[in-house]
């Protein structure tokens, strides 16, 4: 536990570093961690990040990431990231075909899938660190808040089994309580004047049960490939997937919220 919580403060210190730096450093900050992550992510498969599948799996990931103004390069050869990802699944299907199948379909579609969940996700990590800092701040607060309620209520009060095939360990009432300290954490936000909306507990409501839908599908990733931590960079806390799992899924969602409603 000491160990856990050494790790989880320093790493959090760095974190917020690199958020209040924004612009450059920022984005290469998420290049980074962005890298790790895939990598991570690939391993589970058995697949090499330094080699022409991985290599390509990387560029495209960091092209994801890239926020909207610093896009422009593309513009000047009429490239969007749509384009691009189309251009690299062609490429991936011509791998296939160059490495008799030792590079199969089926890993085609898992790099794929891989670039757009962790492309897409810190691309709107940076995006809304770059459009407002309060939401980003809010939104790790209240993913902080539904891990440790989810965790700490659950082993207080958790009878019921949430989903045992994919994560053994999760009750209901874990997930119920994560979800009651999340929007806790949301009511002090609005109470201290940070947030002006009256509706932000609804939302945290929301963001709070696709967050732990993240926790599950990463599990869920994990369960399949037989792997009990996506990594080891973070002692006490496993890889950077294992920390990031549920913000990938809420990134884009408060994004199209924050659209949505006009707050961008």
């Amino acid at each position: 536990m000491k160990q856990r919580i050494i790790t989880g403060v320093l790493a959090a210190a760095v974190f917020i570093l690199f958020i209040l730096l924004g612009d450059m450093p920022l984005v290469l900050f998420t290049f980074l961690i962005g890298a790790i992550a895939l990598y991570e992510l690939l391993k589970m498969r058995k697949l090499h990040l330094w080699s022409f599948s991985g290599v390509l799996s990387l560029l495209v990931t960091w092209i994801f990431i890239l926020p909207d103004e610093y896009i422009g390069f593309l513009a000047e050869w009429n490239l969007s990231k749509t384009e691009i990802g189309l251009l690299a699944i062609l490429l991936y299907l011509t791998y296939m075909v160059a490495s008799k199948n030792k590079f199969t379909f089926d890993d085609v579609g898992f790099s794929v899938l891989s670039v757009l969940y962790i492309g897409v996700g810190f691309h709107f990590f940076v995006q809304i660190s770059n459009n407002d800092l309060t939401m980003l701040v809010y939104s790790l607060f209240i993913i902080w808040a539904t891990d440790s309620g989810a965790y700490f209520i659950g082993r207080a009060f958790g009878k019921r089994k949430l989903w045992p095939e994919i994560s053994p360990n999760k009750t209901v009432e874990g997930f119920v309580g994560g979800i009651v300290c999340a929007v806790v954490v949301a009511v002090l936000f609005y109470v201290f004047g940070y947030i002006e909306w009256s509706i932000i507990p609804l939302i945290t409501i929301i963001l709070s049960i696709f967050g732990q839908i993240g926790d599950l599908a990463e599990s869920a990733l994990k369960r399949h490939y037989g792997v009990k931590d996506s990594g080891r960079i973070l002692p006490g806390h496993g890889g950077i997937l294992d920390r990031f799992d549920s913000l990938l899924f809420v990134w884009p969602l408060l994004y199209f919220i924050l659209d949505m409603l006009g707050k961008l």
